[in-house]
């Protein structure tokens, strides 16, 4: 009898290699690898004794029907999705633990199973009385979901064949399962693929909607390998912060409609209640009168939506000052103080900067530039900015404002909520059009709008158009 060979896989990113190391060489973690055996999976399927046959090529041209889709009784949740559940699908979600995913997921499989669909719910981390507990918690015990607590899927696949095709099954989490064809422990590569691999064939067959809940690492991505997230139809993100009520369901691919599009949720005692205006929410008990605050005209999808940045410039007593952002990448606030430096002579070398998105949102598009360059002069110079003004548009390198896309959208959002003024690209204040009473003042040069800001201050001069290195000293801090 042959001898049994291993490999030795990595649980982060799934390489394989041949012997131990306490690094991976692929992703640069520590202690990931873990011996599997060679056999199954990774070995590949056999041959196939049947002979292949042809299939039908058919071209582009020709009639497309719209996927047909399952509300889920949540409309947030349906947004995200792009309309509600595809049939046949299979979603990814995942989040930080006790971000509330089960929560949801229960919320929702309760709003179809009273809406007279059948559902179930697979627990791999609890009891069916623990869930039992949470439903009468949630006030949900009444609704006719069906639950199992089972992490086999060769028992799971049987008993979803037992009975009619669910219009929802939800499997929590993907990392509890097993196969026995899959000769490795619970949660590892193999077994993940593996078990990924059998969920999706059953959807694709039965024409059921498959939800897997995943694990994620420390620095938020879905945990074990990047393959799970190609072979899914969407892959959603539940973030928020664990202190707070508010929690956004993020989607990042979505093969039936739009990405990066985000539903609002509050946790309540009574589970996650949905946020149908999340600018009100994000907006409320601001301070107006302190300086350091903007208001940026945002798009999230094809929501707009209004959130406060604010900023801290205070002298620092380091050799090197700090620079700490939440909710903003750390390379893009580097980019801006860069560009108010050199291009507007704006001094920011002897101060700690610290940046903040209000309500524990995640900001990733470039048109917040000019709202994160407001707070930061009006927090340097002590100069409030109007508290009925928004903030948008792209700074560039060289200190141009430039245009971003959904400016109406985002003015008439602004304008709902009692906005009265808006800074923006030129393009933006050419294109508002002369119906709306919002007035848009247009930004061509960054500078221009700092010497402004600056301007507003009682004894301190406006910088100056030439280049940082004619400035001498730094600008005075308003202490």
């Amino acid at each position: 009898m042959a001898k049994a060979r291993s490999h030795f896989v990595c649980q982060a990113c799934g390489a394989v290699s041949n012997r131990w190391s306490g690094k991976c060489e692929a992703c640069g973690e520590w202690n990931t690898i873990v011996e599997e055996m060679a056999e199954s999976i990774l070995a590949g399927p056999k041959p196939s004794p049947r002979k292949g046959r042809s299939v039908e090529l058919g071209s582009l041209a020709g009639e497309a029907d719209e996927a047909p889709r399952v509300s889920s009784g949540i409309a947030e949740l349906d947004r995200v999705t792009g309309g509600g559940f595809v049939q046949g699908s299979a979603i990814l979600i995942g989040g930080d633990p006790g971000i509330g995913k089960s929560t949801l997921l229960l919320q929702a499989t309760a709003a179809l199973a009273r809406a007279g669909e059948r559902v179930v719910y697979v627990s791999g981390e609890e009891a069916t009385a623990q869930i039992r507990l949470r439903a009468e918690r949630l006030g949900l015990s009444g609704a006719p979901v069906s639950l199992a607590a089972e992490t086999n899927v060769e028992d799971i696949l049987a008993t979803l064949s037992s009975a009619g095709r669910p219009a929802l099954v939800v499997i929590d989490s993907i990392q509890t399962l097993w196969t026995a064809a899959a000769e490795s422990a619970p949660g590892t590569v193999t077994q993940v693929r593996a078990c990924a691999h059998a969920m999706i064939r059953y959807a694709k067959t039965t024409g059921a909607t498959v939800v897997l809940v995943g694990h994620v690492t420390k620095d938020g991505q879905i945990a074990g390998p990047r393959v799970v997230e190609h072979m899914v139809d969407a892959v959603m993100s539940f973030e928020g912060d664990g202190a707070g009520p508010f929690r956004v369901l993020r989607t990042t691919k979505n093969r039936f409609g739009p990405t990066d599009e985000i539903g609002v949720f509050e946790m309540t005692g009574l589970g996650l209640k949905e946020v149908p205006n999340p600018s009100e929410l994000f907006l409320g008990e601001r301070d107006t009168a302190s300086p350091g605050t903007a208001v940026f005209a945002g798009m999230e999808g094809t929501r707009p939506l209004l959130v406060e940045i604010q900023a801290l410039v205070a002298p620092s007593t380091l050799a090197i000052p700090r620079r700490a952002t939440v909710g903003l990448d750390g390379n893009r606030l580097a980019m801006i103080l860069a560009v108010l430096e050199a291009r507007c002579g704006v001094r920011f070398g002897s101060n700690d900067v610290y940046l903040n998105v209000a309500g524990g949102l995640r900001i990733a598009e470039p048109g917040a530039d000019l709202a994160v360059a407001a707070a930061l002069v009006s927090s340097l110079s002590g100069v409030a900015l109007p508290p009925d003004c928004v903030y948008f548009g792209e700074v560039s390198l060289t200190g141009r404002v430039r245009p971003v896309g959904h400016a109406s959208s985002r003015l008439k959002e602004a304008e709902k909520l009692g906005f009265r003024m808006a800074v923006a690209p030129d393009s933006a204040a050419v294109d508002s059009g002369r119906e709306r009473a919002l007035g848009v003042r247009g930004v061509g040069a960054l500078i221009d709008f700092v010497a402004d800001v600056v301007g507003q201050a009682p004894s301190r001069e406006p910088p100056s158009r030439e280049p940082a290195r004619a400035l001498p000293g730094r600008m005075p801090s308003g202490r």
